[in-house]
């Protein structure tokens, strides 16, 4: 098909009207379809039912059900050190989310700092926000009263170079990442951007990466991408206390009530435990303990993944060929096509954006608010919708998309007319 900036105004009048047909069936079924949030659907929940038949109560000779353990029991920090790549001595289990986690740690460096002054006392606290980005990561800052800088992905990972020469500035005092499968649009750092970020030095003494490697085994092709880890090249540059990292079983297991860690230098790790001895006694050492009985080893994590896998690959695809099908030839759309991670990311007709999701809304399909995926909830060019394929079931994930195609058409059919006035 031709591409709709070279129709002519009478084409795409005509053309407007008959996807508005189709849009007007699809209103007409009172459909109710959600592609809001990345969350696993039934099935995949149902593959960590035997979590509930863990009833060993002693872990090491300790009885996981008491008081003690602060940091969590060595099964369970095994288990995520050899995840992660780490020694078990860098690991602190946490609790059912590693959003807890980020939010704790941020909170810790704004009133005691991440080494020297705390950063409420400072005149002013800056963030380096990858974009698009994870929504909760840019609620995180802005509760704080942090001011977030967008910096442009690449298919590589961060603007590199615009990284660096922000960081120049003492006020900017650390960066988010999703460095595996990022949110949304599922790319994955390369080894030179890995060591980049590694190399950084920044203004700021205690600048801190948070690492939110929370697709670290969310693999959906045979052949998934591989990160370096970060932890292997900090010592080369002398920044070993720069990064501080996060993950969780939370879209392993179950989201409500899986287990998180976080990874980091002995320097970290001792200012961390220092703070989680007043917060709270230990974390929820059963549910560390059922985990680990669960799943033993690192190995066990990636073939129980591999069921993941299996359910919600062709969800990624039918989402994939609707827009193929639809958008391919148009030049009015680009979208990623994920290795791995939850989200696929669309980007429309600049401009165009907010009218998709308004569009989607009117026929019943609700998507992640538009401009969610930048801080403040703004999209500089109004075009990045996040679209969530996992929890709808293949029936309605296919309504939904050819919804959102269509909805993706009509507005950018409404741009092209406004500007041929």
């Amino acid at each position: 098909m031709t591409k709709y900036c070279d129709f002519t105004k009478a084409q795409l009048e005509s053309e407007l009207a008959a996807l508005q047909s189709r849009y007007g069936e699809f209103c007409a079924k009172n459909l109710k379809l959600d592609m809001s949030r990345g969350k696993p659907c039934t099935q995949q929940l149902d593959l960590s039912l035997a979590l509930n038949d863990c009833h060993n109560y002693v872990s090491d000779g300790f009885d996981v059900r008491n008081y003690g353990l602060l940091d969590g029991i060595p099964a369970c920090k095994k288990l995520f050190a050899e995840l992660l790549g780490v020694g078990e001595q860098n690991i602190i289990i946490g609790p059912n989310s590693s959003l807890t986690l980020m939010f704790d740690y941020i909170s810790q460096c704004f009133t005691h700092g991440a080494g020297s002054t705390p950063w409420c006392k400072l005149p002013k606290v800056k963030f380096l926000c990858p974009v698009p980005g994870y929504d909760r990561h840019f609620t995180i800052l802005e509760y704080f009263g942090i001011e977030m800088i967008n910096v442009p992905m690449t298919q590589s990972g961060p603007d590199m170079a615009a990284v660096e020469e922000y960081v120049k500035d003492s006020a900017v005092q650390g960066m988010f990442c999703v460095p595996k499968y990022s949110n949304p649009q599922g790319i994955t750092y390369s080894d030179s951007v890995v060591r980049k970020i590694a190399a950084l030095k920044p203004a700021a003494a205690d600048f801190r990466v948070i690492w939110d490697n929370a697709y670290i085994v969310h693999d959906l092709a045979d052949e998934p991408d591989a990160l370096l880890n970060i932890f292997d090249v900090l010592p080369e540059y002398g920044n070993e206390d720069m990064v501080v990292e996060v993950c969780s079983t939370s879209k392993i297991t179950f989201p409500g009530a899986g287990v998180s860690a976080i990874a980091a230098s002995a320097n970290n790790i001792a200012m961390i435990k220092k703070r989680l001895g007043a917060q709270t006694i230990s974390y929820d050492k059963m549910n560390q303990q059922r985990h680990a009985e669960f799943f033993k080893n690192a190995a066990a994590v990636k073939q129980h993944m591999k069921k993941h896998a299996a359910i919600i690959k062709p969800k990624f695809d039918i989402v994939a060929t609707r827009l193929e099908k639809e958008l391919g030839t148009l030049g009015i759309a680009e979208w990623s096509v994920p290795n791995g991670g939850y989200f696929i990311s669309l980007d429309v007709m600049p401009g165009t954006a907010g009218q998709v999701g308004r569009l989607c809304k009117e026929a019943g399909v609700v998507l992640t608010s538009v401009g969610a995926t930048f801080p403040y909830g703004k999209d500089p060019d109004d075009k990045n919708i996040r679209i969530a394929p996992t929890y709808p079931p293949e029936a309605e994930l296919a309504a939904a998309a050819e919804i959102l195609c269509i909805a993706v058409r009509i507005a950018a059919c409404e741009k092209l007319l406004e500007n041929a006035k």
